[in-house]
């Protein structure tokens, strides 16, 4: 019983890091490219850091959103498939 709570805590763990990372990714690479910029121009608007961040991660959530929610979708039905074996 225990074993089976520490695997299906593993992979959601794992699951989480995988589907968060899209997201994260572009956030750092959008955020990395304006620091560039502000370092280069000496602009230091702070909105300037914010917008094209959220903007660059809501376009990432909205193309990769179908296959979050199927990855989500097939990981609770297999651990509902799982329910009747843990005791």
């Amino acid at each position: 019983m225990e074993q089976v709570v520490i695997g299906l805590t593993k992979q959601a763990l794992l699951l989480i890091l995988l589907l968060s990372a899209p997201p994260m990714i572009v956030a750092l690479v959008v955020g990395l490219i304006i620091s560039l910029f502000q370092a280069v121009t000496q602009v230091q608007e702070q909105t300037l850091t914010f917008v094209p961040k959220i903007l660059a991660t809501f376009i990432v959530i909205a193309v990769t959103g179908s296959w979050v929610l199927a990855t989500l979708i097939r990981f609770t039905q297999a651990i509902f498939s799982q329910l009747p074996n843990i005791r």
